[in-house]
């Protein structure tokens, strides 16, 4: 893309608690908007949502590269989730191996007529 209405450091641009983004004033009279996801993934595009307008946003990337999901929280659930999988899964393994038992028979052979 290459006609963007203005290019914006993100040091000019003021943080939205509430909505989770960034923005700046559009000439529209609403906000480009960039989320910190967004920027986590090297997205330098605002968007304004009310017009056809973008603007190009100057960041280091670094200093999104460790950026957790939008959502706070969620995060922190996913991993308790993954713990109780994970515990449930071992559990299930120690208990399949307690019950293992190996037979010193020969397997018995049984023949299928077609």
């Amino acid at each position: 893309m290459g006609a963007y209405y203005d290019e914006i450091e993100i040091e000019d641009m003021a943080w939205d608690e509430e909505k989770r983004v960034y923005h700046y004033p559009c000439p529209c009279g609403d906000r480009f908007e960039i989320s910190r996801r967004q920027l986590a993934d090297y997205e330098d595009i605002a968007t304004c949502p009310s017009c056809s307008l973008v603007i190009r946003v100057i960041f280091d990337p670094l200093d999104f590269e460790d950026e957790p999901p939008d959502d706070e929280g969620s995060g922190e659930e996913e991993e308790e989730e993954e713990e109780e999988e994970n515990s449930s899964d071992d559990d299930n393994f120690e208990d399949a191996l307690e019950k293992l038992t190996i037979a010193d028979e020969t397997p018995k052979v049984v023949s299928v007529a077609a």
